[in-house]
């Protein structure tokens, strides 16, 4: 299967991703780990993203599209590949369905997964992270330690990172709405659409994906 993940900031799209990928035996490809990969083996795609990110510009277009297509190229994306993070807006979307026309193909399904406005913020500016070790995630509502502010594993200080502030996912889910939602639409028109709820234990969320994607509804 050829899967698009699409949805807000805090919708759990990586946790499911990788999960989903397992379960139908395709490789998840998400443009964080793109971009990572490209950067650290120095690729020409990499300098030239780096080159731009070093400005705190954006990566064009382009280049982020020249990037997923390298990578489903290989051989492991030949039967299929769950996208994640990609395509990011309509140009996008337009150029994915080029480069898979190109070779014959075409995609089977756009998952998006629904959350609402107030559960994204609550999901993300309710995160505490370690000082000590970053793998150390714990949650106010959801994941609260026995002492506050205090790991439960290590002792050390736990704090909210800046990019978890409610204003600053208040700015990025406006992003989201203006940028990449749209894509929603632009897939609806295709028929590609399957919607579900990502509210819910992960494994509920996951069954739930799973069970949409075999419909095909």
């Amino acid at each position: 299967m050829r899967i698009v993940l699409v949805g807000p900031p805090g919708a759990g799209k990586g946790t499911q991703a990788a999960f989903l990928a397992k379960n139908l035996s395709i490789p998840h490809i998400s443009t964080g780990d793109l971009f990572r990969a490209n950067i650290s083996k120095q690729t020409e795609l990499g300098k030239l993203a780096k080159s731009y990110m070093d400005r705190g510009e954006l990566v064009p277009d382009e280049v982020t599209i020249a990037m997923a297509k390298d990578r489903m190229e290989q051989p492991d994306a030949e039967n299929g590949f769950l996208l994640d993070g990609f395509p990011r807006n309509v140009s996008q979307a337009e150029a994915l369905d080029e480069m898979l026309k190109s070779e014959g193909m075409k995609l089977d399904a756009v998952l998006d997964l629904e959350v609402p406005e107030e559960e994204v913020v609550k999901r993300i500016a309710g995160r505490r992270i370690c000082r000590n070790d970053s793998s150390h995630v714990f949650h106010v509502s959801y994941k609260a330690p026995k002492q506050e502010g205090v790991c439960d594993v290590c002792g050390g200080e736990l704090y909210q990172r800046d990019d978890d502030s409610e204003e600053t996912v208040r700015k990025r889910l406006e992003v989201y709405h203006t940028q990449t939602e749209p894509i929603i639409d632009y897939y609806k028109a295709q028929g590609l659409v399957v919607t579900i709820s990502a509210l819910g234990k992960v494994e509920d969320v996951t069954a739930r994906s799973m069970e949409a994607l075999q419909r095909g509804e």
